[in-house]
């Protein structure tokens, strides 16, 4: 799903976007003429692989996403919220769910069976 950020109105609107095997659900509106703020929730399944065995498992995802947009480069003070910036106007909510999914992906997973398993494993220093 895409939206022209121009087209963003201060009421919190809210949508829902399937992506692959996830879906984002949530609320976005426009703070200021370059923010929008996205309060959403990140739903289903993703396959990630163990670290140990390398086999590949599916993981559940309930991950609460709160961010803001901004077009162009963000010029603001410093924030606690994480900032997407966007440069061609356009909001694309299946990037945002592929940019997620990929981050989700690159962190460190074990399997069930790897953690059942009580073999040490060798740390090099």
């Amino acid at each position: 799903m895409k939206i022209e950020f121009r087209k963003v109105s201060t009421t919190p609107k809210e949508f829902i976007n399937d992506f692959a095997s996830v879906k984002l659900e949530g609320t976005f509106c426009k703070m200021s003429p370059t923010l929008i703020k996205i309060d959403a929730l990140l739903t289903g399944k993703t396959p990630v692989t163990c670290i140990r065995c390398g086999e590949e498992e599916n993981i559940n995802l309930n991950e609460k996403l709160d961010f803001l947009i901004s077009d162009g480069i963000f010029k603001g003070n410093e924030s606690e919220d994480l900032i997407i910036e966007i440069e061609n106007g356009i909001i694309d909510f299946d990037e945002i769910c592929e940019s997620e999914l990929s981050s989700l992906e690159s962190d460190y997973h074990i399997c069930k069976n790897c953690l059942e398993d009580n073999i040490e494993i060798e740390k090099e220093f």
